[in-house]
């Protein structure tokens, strides 16, 4: 069994998100452990950038405690120029309202995803392909609340599948058939998909898929032979 935090780090560059959704677990942390005055107020580390000078390679999500809409412009062009500069890594980001995005011209090591919880945000995937141009695109499925039926994956490199963790994991379940749809969806279009570690009690061990895009692949091989 994969554990998809062991394939790709958090890199909190901008901690704080405005999109406000019910069940997120990065504000309960930030409440938690008093990381930033006000959630809802989006605040950018610019000193964790030098994390990006590791020689050894990485997968990196910069987007664990924010979301890339609520990035402010300045911010992401430095970033996206300190990406381009270390080429040994790959950087994802996730966002809710990619509505709001506007990215003409993105580094090649950038994925940029968004997450769709149900039938009626999958219009995030058509906004993700229409405002970014450049990277490379996927889409997390996470937590899953309905049937999302029928999926567009047109442009789409990777799908993560999910389920809700935490407090309310009783009440709010994905069920299998609907993992299992997406899943068969992504392979049709030869599309890699990865069932995280939290559908196990539901899928079963034998059952679960996890599998990674081979850019992702690539760089992981890399990481086990360094230093030999």
């Amino acid at each position: 069994m994969i554990c998809i935090k062991d394939q790709i780090q958090n890199m909190n560059l901008v901690i704080g998100c405005t999109v406000g959704c019910d069940y997120c677990y990065a504000r309960c942390n930030v409440k938690r452990w008093h990381m930033i005055e006000d959630f809802e107020k989006p605040e950018f580390f610019p000193g964790k950038l030098r994390l990006m000078d590791r020689e050894r390679p990485g997968n990196f999500l910069l987007t664990g405690m924010s979301d890339l809409s609520g990035w402010k412009r300045e911010w992401r062009d430095i970033v996206f120029d300190k990406m381009e500069k270390n080429p040994q890594h790959r950087f994802l980001f996730l966002s809710k309202r990619p509505d709001l995005l506007d990215i003409p011209d993105a580094p090649d090591n950038a994925w940029f995803g968004v997450t769709v919880t149900r039938r009626a945000e999958l219009w995030r995937l058509d906004a993700l392909r229409k405002n970014v141009r450049g990277g490379h695109l996927h889409a997390t499925f996470e937590p899953l609340f309905d049937d999302p039926g029928e999926v567009d994956l047109t442009g789409i490199e990777w799908i993560v599948v999910g389920t809700m963790t935490g407090p309310q994991k009783k009440k709010i379940r994905t069920r299998p058939e609907w993992a299992f749809s997406l899943v068969e969806q992504a392979h049709a279009r030869g599309i890699p998909a990865f069932m995280k570690e939290d559908l196990l009690p539901i899928i079963g061990e034998e059952r679960m898929i996890q599998q990674m895009p081979r850019a992702f692949e690539d760089v992981l091989e890399r990481q086990r032979g360094w230093g030999k």
